[in-house]
C-alpha cells in the first residue's frame, strides 16, 4: 500500500514538448514518481534522449506537430486512458508591439496557445481523460503577473492559455478532471540562449530574483508532479507561480 500522496504509482501521464527542457524534466520527474510516461514533440531523435533517462517507465513515443490537425488527431487515437497530461510544448519570442504584425502573433498563439487547447478539447472529448485526471498547463508570469517590454506578443498567448484553464476547469469538474496550469518566471532552458538576449544580459536579468537565479526545469517539474499527485486532490482552476519570488 502507497501511503504517499505525491506519489504517480499506477498513473499514466502524457506529456508534450518533452524533447528538452521543462517537458523533458517533467517527463524524468513523473517517471522517478512512479508514473508510465507517455512522451510527444516534434523531434524524434531527441525524444529518444528522454526516454533512454526514463527507460521502463516510458509507455511510448509518439512524434508529433501539436499545431498540424492531422498529427493532434493521431496522437489522441494513439492515446490510452490517462490519469493526467502536462501540455508544455511551447515557444517564446522578444518583440517589441511596434513589431508585433498580424502574422507574429498567429505563429506565438498557433503554438502556445491553439495547440494545447485543441489537443486537450479532444482529449476530453474523447475521454482518454479519465475520471480524476489531472491537467496541467505550462503558461507563464509573462502576461498575468508581469508585464516586461517586450514580452507582449509571447505574454498575450500565455495569458489566453491561464484563462482557458480556468473555463476548462470549471466544465470539466462535472467528470472530475482537474485542470491547473503553472506560471514560471524565467528558466534556463534552450529557449533563452537562441542569442535575442545576449548572455550578459541574461546573467544581469537573474539578479532581479529575490532567490538571485533563474529556475530551472526541475523546478517546474516538481510543481508539476504535484500538481498531477493526489496531494493536489482538491485544488483546480489554480495558476500556481513558481518564479524565485519575482512577481513579488
Amino acid at each position: 500500500m502507497n501511503n504517499n500522496p505525491f506519489s504517480l504509482v499506477g498513473k499514466t501521464i502524457l506529456v508534450t514538448g518533452a524533447s528538452s527542457g521543462i517537458g523533458q524534466a517533467t517527463a524524468v520527474a513523473c517517471a522517478a514518481m512512479g508514473a508510465r510516461v507517455i512522451i510527444t514533440g516534434r523531434n524524434p531523435e531527441r525524444l529518444q534522449q528522454t526516454r533512454d533517462r526514463i527507460e521502463a517507465q516510458c509507455e511510448a513515443i509518439i512524434p508529433a506537430e501539436l499545431t498540424q490537425k492531422e498529427d493532434v488527431e493521431n496522437l489522441v487515437k494513439s492515446l490510452p486512458p490517462l490519469d493526467g497530461a502536462v501540455m508544455c510544448a511551447g515557444n517564446s519570442t522578444t518583440l517589441p508591439l511596434q513589431f508585433g504584425t498580424r502574422e507574429k502573433f498567429d505563429e506565438m498563439f498557433d503554438v502556445n496557445f491553439f495547440a494545447p487547447v485543441e489537443l486537450m478539447r479532444l482529449m476530453y472529448k474523447k475521454k482518454v481523460l479519465q475520471k480524476n485526471a489531472s491537467v496541467v498547463l505550462i503558461a507563464s508570469i509573462g502576461g498575468t503577473h508581469s508585464f516586461m517590454p517586450g514580452n507582449g506578443v509571447y505574454g498575450a498567448s500565455k495569458a489566453a492559455l491561464n484563462s482557458f484553464m480556468k473555463y476548462a476547469a470549471r466544465e470539466f469538474a462535472s467528470r472530475k478532471v482537474r485542470v491547473n496550469s503553472i506560471c514560471p518566471g524565467m528558466v534556463d532552458t534552450p529557449l533563452i540562449h537562441r542569442g535575442t538576449i545576449t548572455e550578459e544580459q541574461l546573467a544581469e536579468d537573474a539578479k532581479r530574483y529575490p532567490l538571485g537565479r533563474y529556475g530551472q526545469p526541475e523546478d517546474i517539474a516538481n510543481g508539476a508532479v504535484y500538481l498531477l499527485s493526489d496531494a493536489s486532490s482538491w485544488l483546480t482552476g489554480h495558476d500556481l507561480v513558481i518564479d524565485g519570488g519575482f512577481s513579488i
